[in-house]
């Protein structure tokens, strides 16, 4: 620890000159002590102290005083100590009640899916040095430091609170478009009034599946393990981890009402004021045609729909059956027009001669029963042209596993969802019964009074009345994110988070 301090001390103090000068200020002072003098019985103040540590100019640049602290959270320190003239962390007797609250807080950050590594040895012991003995500008310096690297920890587990451990440059989706969340000021106006802990809580997602997640997940570590379970219960950890870190990217600003698909769970929720009103099963993207992530609103929907077949289904799927069969159309219900939007006959086609690249053609499939959006769809405005609809082949519903679409949101009961749509906005719309459906009706919009926002998201991890519930990682995209964040194997504090 001396050779440490005076290592420090070393970088920010200029080298003193042969010949005797009057000292400038207490740091070049302090740095100009004999080496074998007996350091100064008065105190040294600790503000100059810690002012010199920030001094970029001294170091060069920002970039450069940060690395040679060793601080992760550089600018947020600098704007925390900007405006204060005394340490915030320490006083004469030791850490204040303040960095007590704070410190318990970082040990804490394994129930929010975070790594366990905000205390760092380096901090541990810069405490601990506060209780041995040392002279009074020994003890300033060593105050200095550890305000600074304390401050450093904090507001680095906001910003990752915040933003999330793997993004700490982005701003969340929730935060775009609206002021800049400013940690520093936050933790600055909890200082002195026994509020450090909620605040440095402050900047997490307010997201009702966020909560809820985070809550069941600090509950399971609470829970004894088996010697036997280590391992499962470390990669359950870690999965619940993983989606955490998920939501402080794309958890949504707050909203009273939205729809929400789970793509892992295969299920789209009707959530109301903090609580789910509605289930319904639904089909996903395969996984090589996977359904995006996505914000969009719905506005309205269509009952008895025409089916634009989009172009990758036509050239890929379509195509080469029509090269086989150009009746093929016809017995699925399907047109074909050209770029004019004038009908074609399909036998009139020379289909052997057509590609992929040059498919001057659109295939529509009319309103029906066998209709592929089958009797509604919603719409919502999208960069990938996918929608949420009902679908004929209702068997598939049944199946624990539903990745089988080509990207869109197949929806079991889709009627009763519109039901509930309009009946939340006081507009009974009469909507068509299944024979109606089999008489082929003309496609009818159905706009919202109040829009409905919808949510699609891929969570493997979610909570259920306080419980953790897991779901198959669909599209593989799970184990990019576990390495990143606990990296490829578990170390001590991975276990101890698991425990």
């Amino acid at each position: 620890m001396r050779r440490c301090l005076a290592l420090s001390l070393a970088v920010i103090v200029p080298r003193c000159s042969p010949a005797p000068t009057a000292p400038r200020n207490p740091v070049e002072n302090l740095g100009q002590q004999a080496p074998n003098a007996p350091l100064p019985a008065q105190d040294v103040p600790v503000a100059p102290l810690l002012q010199a540590l920030l001094d970029t100019a001294a170091a060069g640049s920002a970039h450069a005083a940060d690395a040679r602290l060793g601080l992760q959270a550089g600018p947020d320190v600098r704007a925390l100590y900007d405006s204060a003239d005394a340490p915030i962390w320490t006083t004469a007797s030791g850490l204040t009640a303040d960095a007590a609250a704070a410190w318990q807080q970082l040990g804490r950050a394994a129930e929010f899916g975070l790594p366990a590594d905000y205390v760092s040895a380096a901090l541990a012991a810069l405490r601990d040095s506060l209780a041995l003995p040392a002279g009074p500008a020994r003890r300033s310096w060593q105050r200095a430091r550890l305000d600074l690297q304390l401050s450093d920890a904090v507001l680095r587990l906001m910003r990752d609170l915040h933003r999330g451990r793997l993004r700490p440059q982005a701003e969340p989706a929730r935060a775009r478009g609206g002021a800049k969340w400013q940690p520093a000021a936050v933790l600055r106006a909890a200082l002195g009034r026994g509020t450090v802990p909620a605040a440095m809580l402050a900047g997490q997602p307010t997201t009702r599946e966020y909560r809820q997640l985070q809550a069941a997940l600090a509950r399971w570590r609470a829970r004894p393990v088996p010697p036997d379970s280590a391992a499962t219960n470390r990669a359950r950890y870690q999965q619940a981890a993983l989606n955490l870190e998920r939501w402080r990217w794309e958890a949504w600003a707050p909203t009273p009402e939205y729809l929400f698909v789970n793509l892992p769970a295969y299920e789209l929720q009707v959530v109301a004021h903090d609580s789910v009103r509605r289930r319904h099963r639904v089909i996903v993207g395969k996984p090589e045609t996977p359904t995006p992530t996505l914000s969009s609103v719905v506005r309205y929907f269509t009952l008895a729909p025409d089916w634009h077949v989009p172009r990758s289904i036509a050239t890929k799927e379509i195509l080469p059956r029509l090269r086989e069969d150009p009746g093929y159309l016809a017995l699925n219900n399907l047109a074909l027009y050209d770029q004019q939007g004038r009908l074609l006959d399909p036998f009139a086609v020379n289909w052997r001669a057509v590609t992929a690249q040059r498919f001057p053609y659109t295939i529509r499939q009319s309103a029906g029963c066998d209709n592929a959006l089958g009797n509604v769809v919603f719409r919502f405005a999208n960069p990938y042209a996918v929608y949420l609809h009902d679908t004929p082949m209702r068997q598939f519903f049944a199946a624990p596993a539903r990745a089988f679409s080509h990207g869109c949101v197949r929806l079991a009961e889709p009627l009763a969802l519109a039901a509930y749509l309009l009946r939340r906005e006081g507009r009974p719309v009469r909507l068509p019964s299944e024979a109606e459906c089999a008489r082929q009706p003309a496609p009818r919009n159905v706009r919202l009074a109040r829009p409905m926002p919808i949510y699609i998201r891929y969570a493997t991890c979610t909570a259920e009345n306080g419980r953790l519930r897991f779901f198959a990682d669909v599209y593989g995209r799970d184990e990019r994110v576990r390495r990143a964040l606990f990296g490829p194997t578990a170390g001590p504090d991975e276990n101890q988070a698991a425990r």
